[in-house]
């Protein structure tokens, strides 16, 4: 197959799968708790062609020969962790962490009922009611959040009221007066947020480590409460930066466009070379 057609196809899938990633950042550019995702591109196998004499390298200030390669591919694709703004609620369940590299733990269970823990951002809060006359507290896919025990947190169902200070307990007033406190929202510290694997609906997990050289407490660190730092009545809004998302799509489209011309270019030329008689 010709170098060129090669090259070109390679590095158009590779184009497409940065413009998903982008569309994916700007879809979710009012996310609460959004973290954009990046991706730099990376040659592919390259080949050094030496093809000049002595003095043909007279006065030359470029390497010499040709490096020819086969393309690109994207590289790693990295977790912008950079805090999103505060936007207020006045809403008692709605919680924002202040600090960048906190998550909450959320339980979220399989069709069998095993339970994953798994991590998010988002910290739009609801109670669901259960057994036992209380109240569990859930996030808005109905999934668990836990307590730094790994264990649900049920509330009252004769609440009235909820204040949850900045180390994440949760201070509950009945409505016969009476305070009662539900136990703490479980935090942790993801020490290598790059190595999170985003599971949908902004929620991350953690893949298979070993082949990582990582185990799970090199990464997850329980944060204690006079570390955690929660706003209540607040939600993170998305980090994404439309208008460097936009700016990264139009660069996108103009190489994709580049590189379909260069197929174009070479099949003209095999045609050309095959018409010869």
């Amino acid at each position: 197959m010709d170098r060129s057609l090669m090259t070109a196809a390679v590095t158009m899938g590779q184009l497409q799968n940065k413009m998903d990633l982008i569309s994916n950042n700007m879809a979710n550019a009012s996310t609460t708790g959004y973290k954009s995702q990046g991706a730099e591109f990376a040659d592919l196998l390259v080949q050094q062609l030496n093809n000049l004499s002595g003095k043909d390298r007279n006065g030359r200030l470029t390497p010499d020969g040709i490096r020819a390669g086969t393309g690109a591919k994207l590289g790693n694709i990295d977790l912008n962790m950079n805090q999103g703004s505060m936007k207020p609620t006045r809403r008692s369940l709605d919680l924002a962490l202040l600090n960048p590299d906190h998550f909450f733990k959320i339980g979220v269970k399989n069709n069998r009922g095993e339970q994953t823990i798994m991590y998010t951002r988002n910290g739009t809060f609801y109670l669901r009611p259960d057994q036992n006359n209380a109240m569990k507290l859930v996030t808005a896919d109905g999934n668990d959040v836990l307590d730094s025990d790994n264990q649900p947190i049920y509330v009252p169902a004769d609440v009235r009221g909820i204040k949850i200070d900045k180390s994440g307990v949760i201070n509950v007033l009945r409505t016969d007066g009476e305070n009662f406190q539900a136990g703490a929202i479980g935090v942790v510290n993801i020490k290598y947020p790059q190595v999170l694997q985003a599971n949908g609906e902004n929620i991350y997990t953690l893949p298979p480590l070993n082949g990582l050289g990582y185990t799970v407490n090199d990464v997850v660190e329980p944060v204690g409460q006079a570390e955690a730092n929660i706003k209540q009545g607040a939600l993170e809004a998305s980090n994404v930066d439309l208008s460097k998302e936009m700016t990264d799509l139009i660069s996108m489209e103009r190489s994709y466009q580049m590189n379909a011309r260069a197929i174009s270019i070479a099949d003209q030329m095999m045609g050309l070379a095959n018409s010869l008689r």
